[in-house]
């Protein structure tokens, strides 16, 4: 078991949150629950976290990993990408409100941050180390932007796979249009577009990216992949995105 634990911690690129993440799978639950809700509810503050929205259901959380990094997370439990409540219509908008807490990355960068590099990313059950739902927030590698960039005009309404592979990993992507992710529900648009992601979400991961299209209409692609254990692939999405944020220098 500990090996398989060092194992998958190896291949993740998620291996710290914003705790020890590998020393406690509830710790994420247990800091939002726990402490950033009743320091809302009690003294309006949210410490730790530095966001809580009650009606909204939603806290946001600095990783410890990286300057820009941070975490969207629930503010009830939900498991993760596996949760049947996040496909139905009425469901809280986590991709939503992970796009509007990009505005901290610009506080803890000092400078704005471009709607263009920004990626927001859900790892599946196996590459992922904590058992509460959580969006990656941060910058996006550069060379993952530069190939959606020039797999531009192949990306379209459709779930396809991608001509060539991200971080290594055989990607599929679609496109939406819009300024922000309000009006659209990831998480259903991956299930209904592909049945069997559908059928084995856990083993799904899911990254919207912020994109201004070759037409010059702003939009998202979303990207996701399977896990492929005899490939060593996890499906990380947080593999994209690049905690050191060099895309901002």
């Amino acid at each position: 078991m500990r090996l398989k634990l060092l194992v998958a911690l190896s291949l993740s690129a998620s291996a710290l949150c914003a705790v020890p993440a590998f020393a406690d799978p509830d710790a994420l639950a247990k800091i939002v629950e726990g402490k950033c809700v009743p320091d809302q509810q009690a003294n309006n503050k949210p410490g730790p976290c530095v966001y809580v929205d009650l009606a909204g259901h939603a806290a946001v959380l600095k990783d410890l990993v990286g300057k820009t990094q941070y975490l969207l997370i629930p503010t009830e439990k939900v498991e993760g990408i596996e949760s049947p409540e996040l496909e139905k219509p009425d469901a809280v908008n986590y991709f939503e409100a992970a796009w509007e807490a990009r505005r901290f990355m610009e506080q803890s960068a000092g400078k704005p941050v471009p709607r263009d590099v920004v990626g927001l990313a859900i790892n599946s059950v196996k590459g992922r180390t904590q058992n509460q739902f959580h969006i990656h927030v941060d910058c996006m590698r550069p060379d993952v932007l530069a190939a959606l960039k020039s797999a531009d005009a192949s990306i379209g309404a459709a779930w396809a796979p991608l001509p060539s592979p991200l971080a290594g990993h055989p990607y599929q992507a679609m496109r939406i249009e819009g300024a922000d992710l309000s009006k659209v529900n990831p998480f259903a648009l991956l299930a209904t577009g592909i049945p069997a992601a559908g059928a084995d979400m856990g083993d799904q991961t899911l990254v919207a990216v912020a994109a201004t299209f070759g037409d010059g209409k702003d939009g998202f692609y979303l990207l996701t992949d399977h896990v492929d254990i005899a490939h060593a692939d996890l499906a990380s999405g947080e593999e994209l995105q690049d905690h050191d944020c060099a895309v901002l220098n």
